[in-house]
């Protein structure tokens, strides 16, 4: 064990203002040394410094500075390094030394050697020699004993072999370390790549159980960087940098050394084996379990890097304005989120295109702000006008202009990205109301196609006058890489820093109420300016005929396994709903997608304002209501309520016959959704959009109903892919 440090001279006033004067030398004049938390400076020591900490003069040493701005992105278990480097001594005695600490900086003891990334950069492979001697240097942390320690947090595990509460400590020490303070900043920027503000609480609630084993000290940090080579060579190296430097489960520190030293693929193993056996010698219980447990270290280690990479990547940008910084920060955000996906329950992660227009518009928005306001917004972020929608005179060009600009610095909460949509929610000079930018998500994958443009049939709703709550189209166009865009009014609520309200358990009376209203009302609108040609024909007939369609043009490995799970090909389908027929009734404007989260709730006597028109159709308006039952949950009071209502305020030329036909609606709806949420199973779209959850949740369900609809059943033999598609 090594000799106790003496202890560190307590700083008068005026030795203050000579230690001061002292760090002010080393900023200037002192030799730069790694330090990504910290501004490290190498100076020798004068003799009046030499004097106070009892050193010859000419004695090198290294200032800590801590970043002043820098952004909170580590966890950290103790605050004060100079305690753990106490401890640590104990047992590795060549560690640092803290000399001299203050608030905003320290002065330890130079570690004469060289840096391995010096002469092994990230990416390289390690000698093999070396591998053995940081694997010997991990186990033999672990012999710093508790009591030598500071103390820990309060909210740390007590029971100190529990490797599953230390982990899901980790995961919400991230959030409240990482995630959190920089929120305000940045969420806004997470939310619009896909990234949820509780990632990593749930993070944490995913954890599984795990073996047992004994806690330790762990270093938390072992990066190239972090690791000395001595000159002398005894010991052949040297572990710097101690301030995030944690009490737990030693498998941590093996994921966070793997992870961060960057070995190459191939050296993993190595690296493994060559920890088991140090720690089998010094601490054998460390190894219980590490098979099957070091996963979900490592994919810890990732889901938390994601934060300081995106954040880092995006606060370079900001003073960057060249291509070439714009396609690293995109790269490296890219990387983040690939690997942090699958550990932080990103389904959808946005490809390289989208991932770059959303940091544009991040570094645009923040240039203008500091060069000179909303004023300069036309020349950081182009934009062409879609003559398809004129101009409105209530929102002419130059709000359009600040729009766009703010769209880039929306904050977390007032960004919603939907399945189809990124929405960002703004305030514009001179507008009464917020207003939402909308842009198609990249990489969306929707089976069913769209037949009337959005902004066309909000201006035909506008126009009639007609008593539906719905979104002005304000404009429409181009930006950056020539992406759409719209802007609409926005209908959530304007005094809170969150999302709309949605009914999706279900309409309570009035809502149920309002809706049929709308809906009734929507017959007065003159639908012939959005097609001319509607109406002609049997709807029925071709809306089996698109289901017809879809389902041939569904990818190979969808429609193998729907024939497997004994749902008809496309021609043979066409056969059976051929059979069927329904009432002619007079065709109106339909929403088309009436699911709870294209309802939004208002304190008004409207009740809801119906949003999402893009599969707005022309067509039977009995087939809007149905649909908007198979999407929602109605109970049997709320159905007979709504239908009732429905049928007493339309004329009789919309109404006919529906009694018989609502459930031939019905059970098309459910044959749509054996095979729309079957594919959404096979390929993964969408799977994060709470609707769509919650359908293929109940796919077994679904099935067996639209199987009875076609008079056909699920295959005896096709339990076991069943079993693997509600997995």
């Amino acid at each position: 064990m090594g000799a106790p440090p003496p202890p560190r001279p307590v700083l008068g006033e005026r030795a203050l203002r000579d230690v001061q004067a002292f760090v002010r030398l080393a900023v200037a004049l002192g030799r730069p040394s790694g330090g990504h938390h910290n501004q490290n400076r190498v100076l020798p020591l004068t003799e009046h410094m030499a004097r106070l900490l009892r050193r010859d003069t000419g004695t090198s040493v290294t200032v800590r500075i801590r970043r002043a701005h820098a952004l909170p992105v580590v966890i950290r278990t103790w605050e004060d390094e100079a305690e753990i480097l106490d401890a640590v001594r104990g047992v590795l005695p060549n560690v640092p030394q803290c000399l001299l600490k203050h608030d905003s900086f320290a002065v330890h003891s130079y570690v004469e050697g060289v840096p391995l990334s010096s002469f092994c950069a990230n990416g390289k492979p390690v000698d093999t020699l070396l591998v053995k001697a940081l694997a010997e240097l991990l186990a033999r942390m672990t012999q710093v004993r508790r009591e030598a320690l500071p103390p820990l947090p309060p909210e740390w595990p007590r029971n100190d072999k529990d490797s599953q509460a230390f982990l899901q400590t980790l995961a919400r020490r991230a959030d409240r370390q990482i995630r959190r303070p920089n929120w305000q900043a940045f969420g806004g920027l997470f939310a619009a790549l896909g990234i949820p503000d509780d990632a990593l609480i749930q993070f944490a609630e995913r954890v599984p159980a795990m073996a047992r084993r004994p806690y330790g000290l762990l270093h938390a940090d072992l990066h190239r960087d972090n690791v000395i080579m001595s000159y002398g060579g005894d010991p052949a190296l040297i572990c710097v940098d101690w301030e995030l430097a944690t009490y737990g489960d030693p498998l941590h520190d093996l994921a966070t050394h793997l992870v961060r030293m960057q070995y190459p693929g191939h050296q993993w193993d190595e690296v493994i084996d060559a920890w088991a056996r140090a720690m089998c010698r010094i601490r054998p219980a460390a190894v219980n379990g590490m098979a099957r447990d070091l996963r979900h270290y490592v994919a810890f280690e990732r889901a938390q890097s994601v934060y300081p990479d995106v954040m880092r990547a995006a606060k370079a940008l900001e003073d960057a304005p060249d291509r070439k910084s714009l396609d690293e920060a995109t790269a490296c955000v890219r990387q983040a989120l690939e690997a942090g996906a699958e550990p932080l329950g990103l389904r959808n992660v946005p490809d390289t295109a989208e991932i770059e227009r959303v940091l544009f518009r991040w570094r645009a928005s923040r240039a203008v702000m500091r060069n000179g306001g909303a004023g300069r917004a036309q020349a950081a972020i182009s934009w062409s006008w879609d003559a398809r929608l004129p101009q409105r005179h209530d929102f002419p060009a130059s709000a359009v202009d600040h729009a766009l600009l703010a769209e880039g610095m929306a904050p977390a909460g007032r960004v919603f990205k939907g399945t189809a949509h990124l929405n960002s929610v703004v305030h514009v000079p001179g507008f009464a109301s917020p207003v939402v930018v909308r842009r198609k998500v990249a990489n969306v994958c929707r089976r069913e196609p769209s037949f009337l443009s959005e902004h066309a049939v909000l201006r035909a709703i506008e126009r009639s006058g007609v008593a539906v709550a719905a979104p002005k189209a304000l404009a429409l166009g181009r930006s950056h890489q020539g992406q759409p865009y719209a802007i609409h009014t926005y209908v959530g609520p304007e005094d809170t820093d969150g999302p709309p309200s949605h009914p999706e358990h279900g309409l309570r009376p009035h809502e149920a109420d309002a809706l049929v209203d709308q809906l009734c009302a929507l017959t007065g609108v003159d639908y012939r300016e959005l097609d001319p040609a509607a109406g002609e024909g049997s709807f029925f007939a071709w809306l089996c005929d698109q289901l017809v369609i879809l389902v041939d043009k569904l990818p190979k490995e969808s429609r193998q396994l729907a024939r497997l799970l004994g749902l008809p090909d496309a021609p043979r389908l066409g056969q059976i709903l051929s059979r069927y027929r329904v009432s002619p009734r007079r065709p109106a404007l339909l929403h088309g997608d009436l699911n709870p989260w294209n309802l939004v709730r208002r304190d008004d006597t409207r009740a809801l304002t119906i949003i999402d028109w893009e599969m707005a159709l022309i067509g039977d308006p009995l087939y809007d209501l149905v649909r908007h039952m198979h999407l929602t949950p109605t109970r049997p009071e709320i159905r007979e309520r709504m239908f009732s209502r429905w049928e007493r305020r339309l004329p009789a030329e919309c109404t006919t016959g529906w009694r018989q036909d609502w459930r031939v609606y019905r059970r098309l709806e459910t044959v749509r959704s054996a095979y729309v949420d079957l594919d959404r199973l096979v390929t993964g779209a969408s799977l994060d959009a709470p609707n769509v959850r919650r359908a293929v949740d109940s796919y077994a369900m679904t099935l067996a109903a639209a199987t009875g609809f076609l008079g056909l059943t699920v295959r005896a033999t096709a339990t076991p892919y069943l079993a693997r598609v509600l997995v």
